[in-house]
């Protein structure tokens, strides 16, 4: 019964890295398999947080390099198109 709360616990604390309710489809796994599991799940989303900054950072020198911007109302414009599934080109970047 002990072994069986242990293991439970450490599903819980789990359950933050896995996701809310993975844990509990996932088949019994060893104390190394979660560790190694959940340091996966955290490198990946280090390594997407950091592209994301990387684009954020060329962005923002494309724009002091040239000035070309999209108007947020221009920008939500095509975002709805987009969304009705109307492929259209993006709007021409203002200088």
């Amino acid at each position: 019964m002990r072994l069986e709360r242990a293991k439970c616990v450490r599903a819980c604390r789990l359950e933050g890295v896995l996701g809310a309710g993975r844990w509990r489809c996932m088949p019994q796994r060893s104390s190394h398999w979660l560790m190694r599991e959940a340091i996966k799940h955290y490198v990946d989303r280090e390594e997407m947080r950091e592209a994301f900054r990387q684009d954020t950072l060329k962005a923002w020198e494309t724009y002091r390099a040239t000035g070309l911007h999209l108007p947020a109302d221009e920008a939500d414009a095509w975002l709805a198109k987009l969304e009705q599934r109307d492929d259209v080109e993006p709007p021409a970047r203002h200088g």
